[in-house]
């Protein structure tokens, strides 16, 4: 019987050939870069609208998401063993920055989500989004899978405290999110049905608990998906205009420029939370369709990627991560229509902002170093 082997050695013309090209050399995968770059353009083009020919502001973010890509180049160079060797001093500082946020961050608008460095700004609660589903593949990486109930409380509080730190900023949305990248770990672990639907049970029991401990203004975004006519010109407010604009566009959309919600100023956040509304008045349901496709076709090829890692650490990590940036888009699609209680989730690549597409970017360069520095099997 052959002895099988980890080698870098490539035992074919063609695995050669393939090395040689470029991309190969620089760790990049070409499918989804190419779907990335598509939706970072498409993004443009709806920010230029939504912004009201603004190009000031489509300068920054094509700068936002040229350095975006960047640190993809960066992260995709780095071999995946590292991410592991890093996984407990990562999440150890991002914890510690999310504790000074709350001792000592800068409060706007009424949320201390900030750390003030002088010359600006940063968000510890995005990096944490990295670290979180990081730290937990780390742990269950060499531990029997599906884990065993005492791996899963370890990784519950490990998950639990990231989550309940950046909720007290108040930050929702990027709790959620948060929450997610570690839940797709366990559920990728091989977390049990029954106990999933036991959480389910438990948490919906907790309800009542919950909403006590809400802010108001989180109450009312509550009150207010279930029924947005309750307030018309206060907290439901967003939710109205967000549908007239969806409802206007119709099937084939008023076209490009033309879109009266947005450039009328009657639909709030139209360039950051409610872009998504601005694409589908100007560009219809055929438009709309054509976005989420795309976001469907970067969700499969990074599936397809964790498939083909070769060890737990890397399965756990880059599932995890294609399942977040998925999960960012279905929650702030679920907001704009009206499915879903508005909690502040960007949509990924197109909402205009900077650290979202940093930390985007920063995850897809995990995944395409994941992909291209695996060991190919030779005997």
């Amino acid at each position: 019987m052959k002895t099988v082997k980890f080698s870098y050695k490539k035992s074919s013309n063609f695995s050669n050939t393939i090395k040689n090209l470029r991309w190969y050399r620089l760790h990049i995968d070409p499918v989804l870069m190419m779907l990335l770059l598509l939706l970072c353009g498409v993004g443009l083009l709806i920010l230029y609208s939504a912004s009201n020919s603004n190009f000031n502001m489509v300068e920054k973010q094509a700068a936002r998401m040229l350095g975006g890509f960047v640190l993809l180049f960066i992260f995709a160079s780095i071999p995946p063993i590292y991410y592991k060797r890093w996984a407990p001093w990562f999440f150890t500082i991002t914890l510690v920055l999310l504790i000074f946020v709350l001792l000592f961050g800068y409060t706007s608008q009424g949320a201390r989500r900030w750390l003030n460095l002088g010359i600006f700004h940063f968000q510890p609660s995005e990096f944490m989004k990295l670290a979180m589903p990081i730290m937990l593949a780390y742990y269950l990486c060499n531990k029997p899978l599906p884990p065993r109930t005492f791996h899963l409380t370890v990784a519950a509080c490990l998950l639990a405290i990231p989550v309940l730190l950046t909720a007290k900023q108040p930050d929702l949305g990027t709790a959620i999110l948060i929450g997610f990248s570690g839940f797709f770990v366990l559920l990728l672990a091989g977390l049990s049905w029954r106990l999933l639907l036991s959480i389910v049970v438990v948490g919906a029991g907790c309800t009542p608990i919950l909403w006590h401990f809400m802010h108001q203004y989180q109450r009312n975004r509550v009150l207010t998906l279930l029924n947005p006519e309750r307030d018309p010109l206060g907290t439901g407010y967003h939710i109205i205009q967000s549908k007239i604009a969806i409802g206007s566009g119709g099937f084939m959309g008023r076209g490009f420029l033309h879109g009266t919600q947005s450039h009328l100023q009657f639909l709030p956040a139209h360039a950051t939370d409610f872009i998504y509304a601005v694409a589908s008045e100007e560009f219809g349901f055929i438009g709309c369709f054509a976005i989420i496709l795309v976001f469907l076709a970067v969700l499969g090829r990074c599936l397809y990627i964790s498939t083909q890692a070769q060890s737990n650490f890397n399965r756990l990590l880059a599932g995890s991560l294609c399942l977040t940036f998925f999960i960012s888009a279905f929650i702030n699609i679920g907001m704009v229509i009206g499915i879903l209680p508005v909690v502040g989730v960007p949509l990924p690549l197109i909402s205009y902002g900077g650290s979202s597409i940093l930390t985007t970017m920063a995850s897809f360069g995990m995944i395409m170093s994941i992909h291209t520095h695996r060991k190919l099997w030779s005997s």
